[in-house]
């Protein structure tokens, strides 16, 4: 994966999904791509983020790739601790 500039803008495209229009989420433009990358990760529900593309200086990044950049050592924000996942009840 190559690096990106933090600082560039970003363009967030949500999943065009019922559960997406469902919850208000829509089309966003960010100054920096760091703060992009931490809406997607911190404040999209999960379930949204499959099928979502950031793109920041023509270059895309689909759900793993915005992933791959949170988690990079490139990126200088500090992260919200990971919450533990909620699995469904099997009956």
């Amino acid at each position: 994966m190559s690096s990106i500039d933090f600082t560039a803008s970003a363009e967030l495209f949500p999943a065009r999904s019922w559960k997406a229009r469902s919850r208000g989420i829509s089309y966003k433009r960010f100054a920096d791509a760091a703060e992009a990358v931490r809406f997607a990760i911190e404040e999209l529900p999960p379930e949204c983020l499959l099928g979502t593309y950031l793109e920041v200086d023509e270059e895309r990044f689909d759900s793993r790739g915005i992933r791959r950049l949170y988690d990079s050592a490139d990126y200088a924000r500090a992260r919200a601790p990971r919450a533990k996942t909620k699995r469904a009840k099997r009956a």
